[in-house]
């Protein structure tokens, strides 16, 4: 695993300042401990920071081809490298190095872009091609890998990594956009369409971007894509073994390293099922860790425990305080962006437990989205048989009436929180998916921005990617659109996210076997009643692993890390929450309404209302906006 940067001149090739590279590898050393270079050339710089995994003592990059007409800069694992290696040998390549990085180089030489389509892994990585003139640039289908980029002022595109390592290129300008601020205020992460620091993009998941030189940049080209339309044939038994075929493969695939290799174990369906298969697989112990909390609610290292006997596994646990906002600032530079998952925190103390004894940890990141495991699903499949009941027409006098009336009680059971079910039920499926999914909804949103920040936001509306994307899925039914949906959005941008930038702090690399993607593409086969029945999701697959895991381990209830921010905004951090309407970087920006932010702070505080997901987003918002744009 690695962190990479770059440059390339378009329009010409104007000389590059290897220093300028340099710096932007340099900032990213955390993605690359071991090592770092930087190669130049007319018009192009690419550079490197390198995680050793494979081929420890090899693999230098960049890695130039042997005539010296390629370079390539790359970040990921091409998990099937050694079945493309032989191919490639076939054809009559040469390999110098026994990595996977080589087998970049002549697969472009030999496919061009239709290498693409070979590679089971997760990668981001550039590629020039100098007879061409041109820099290809590439990112995994599901987004594992992140790869940021900017056209600047001087005609050049800078790539990298992170977002930190573009900030670190003299040229960039820092200018916060709104459109970002809203996406953020509504679902709690800067989606992967968009960033805080305008001019910066993504490239997507499953997209690849060719940078030819004396022709415009252009959009970036889709060449992978979920599709939920087909369905799978065959019985409950055979789908169930085709299942636990696939899983096996996709955790022995990820289990090659030259490293020490273990796996996270929270006790979970999930990433019991991952150890399951590794244990299977390895001849030795596999290396697995967990952290409990001094809370009882969210403590799974009793369930951990059980796993870890079962499979005797070379086990490590470690007890962390649920108050652990001490981490805040060190999220804040690991995110660049605002990102207010609070399991963030989780995340990241897991990461540097297992970095203590290993440098490769599987996780069983990927389930939830791919066999619908989320509780949201359950909710959206009822409430859209009851839509299907009623005209739209008659659901937004009834329901909407009723919901507009209806008390909000965030502090009640789920189960009696009617008020967001009713408005819900008044829309369509993919406006109620929509808002399903968001932390701050748009009234709060509407009261929290200036006058000056609505009309900045041009009619902007943050649940609208949800709905375009749920409304052109390739589906078949409500299910579907909604899983679709958290593939474009949620995934790549909260899930994942995390993942990478919590394990890559501690220059740890996570593998997600269930997210190999043939395995995901077998899951959208699946009809529907086999992901979700009865209220149970990831039916199939915890049908799959009873051979593997006990009951009680199975069908529990989900817990997850639910970090007491509401506490405190209470206690320790209820003056931090009072200043926000004193912010000089919020306030300052013309953007933000004090008053609505010191009456949201004054009545958590009192407890009068339930504000602590909005407080934390403002928080964690002020230290990112004061990091990446200065107080």
């Amino acid at each position: 695993m690695c962190g990479i940067a770059g440059i390339f001149y378009p329009a010409m090739p104007k000389p590059v300042d290897p220093a300028r590279v340099r710096a932007m590898t340099d900032v990213q050393a955390h993605r690359g401990p071991d090592g770092g270079a930087v190669w130049t050339a007319p018009g192009v710089g690419l550079g490197h920071r390198r995680l050793s995994i494979i081929d420890i003592a090899g693999s230098p990059q960049p890695m130039r081809s042997a005539d010296g007409s390629l370079t390539v800069t790359y970040n990921g694992e091409i998990y099937n490298f050694a079945e493309l290696r032989a191919e490639l040998q076939a054809k009559g390549a040469r390999f110098i190095t026994s990595g996977d990085t080589e087998v970049l180089l002549h697969g472009w030489a030999a496919w061009g872009p239709a290498l693409l389509d070979r590679l089971n892994g997760m990668f981001a990585f550039a590629i020039h091609d100098a007879a061409r003139q041109s820099l290809f640039l590439a990112r995994d289908r599901m987004g594992v890998k992140p790869l940021h980029y900017a056209e600047l002022p001087d005609g050049a595109v800078a790539f990298a990594s992170e977002l930190k390592g573009l900030l670190a290129h003299p040229l960039l300008r820092r200018t916060p956009q709104i459109t970002a601020i809203e996406d953020y205020l509504a679902f709690g992460y800067v989606p992967d369409d968009t960033c805080l620091v305008a001019g910066v993009k993504k490239l997507p998941a499953g997209h690849w971007l060719l940078l030819e030189r004396g022709k415009p940049v252009p959009a970036p080209s889709r060449w992978w894509g979920i599709d939920f339309s087909r369905r799978a044939t065959g019985s409950r038994k055979a789908l169930a073994e085709e299942l636990v075929e696939r899983m096996r493969a996709a955790v022995t695939l990820r289990m090659v390293a030259d490293v020490p290799l273990g796996a996270f174990l929270s006790g979970g369906v999930d990433s019991s099922a991952v150890v399951a298969l590794m244990a299977e697989a390895s001849p030795r112990a596999v290396k697995t860790c967990t952290i409990g909390f001094d809370v009882a609610g969210v403590d799974e290292r009793s369930y951990a425990d059980v796993i870890a006997k079962r499979f005797a596994t070379e086990h490590r646990e470690r007890i962390v305080s649920a108050d652990d906002y001490a981490l805040i600032d060190t999220l804040v530079a690991a995110f660049d962006e605002p990102f207010a998952d609070a399991s963030a925190l989780a995340t990241y103390r897991v990461c540097e437990l297992a970095r203590e004894s290993v440098t490769v940890a599987l996780s069983g990141d990927g389930a939830d989205e791919a066999f619908a495991g989320y509780r949201r699903y359950k909710f959206q499949a009822a409430e859209e048989r009851v839509r299907a009941l009623l005209p739209a027409s008659l659901r937004e006098r009834v329901f909407g009436t009723l919901g507009r009336h209806y008390p909000k009680a965030d502090w009640a059971p789920r189960r009696f929180r009617a008020k967001t079910t009713l408005l819900a039920l008044a829309e369509d499926g993919a406006e109620g998916y929509a808002r399903s999914v968001g932390v701050t909804t748009p009234a709060l949103r509407a009261a929290l921005l200036t006058d000056a920040a609505r009309t900045a936001l041009g009619g902007h509306r943050a649940e609208d990617r949800y709905v375009r994307a749920m409304r052109d899925a390739p589906a078949r039914d409500a299910l579907d659109r909604a899983q679709y949906a958290d593939f474009q959005h949620w995934l790549p941008g909260d899930i994942l996210t995390k993942a990478d930038r919590t394990s890559m702090a501690v220059s740890l690399e996570a593998r997600e076997p269930l997210l190999d993607y043939t395995l995901v593409e077998f899951a959208a086969t699946l009809p529907d009643d086999l992901r979700l029945r009865h209220g149970q999701g990831k039916w199939l697959m915890k049908k799959a692993m009873e051979r593997y895991l006990p009951k009680d381990i199975l069908y529990r209830p989900k817990m997850g890390f639910v970090t007491p921010v509401g506490a405190w905004f209470r206690g320790r951090l209820a003056d931090e929450a009072a200043a926000l309407a004193r912010s000089r970087t919020l306030i300052g920006s013309g953007w933000f309404d004090p008053h609505v932010i010191e009456t949201i702070a004054a009545d958590h505080r009192a407890g009068r209302a339930d504000h602590s997901r909005t407080l934390w987003q403002l928080v964690m918002l002020e230290r990112s906006m004061a990091r990446l744009f200065g107080a």
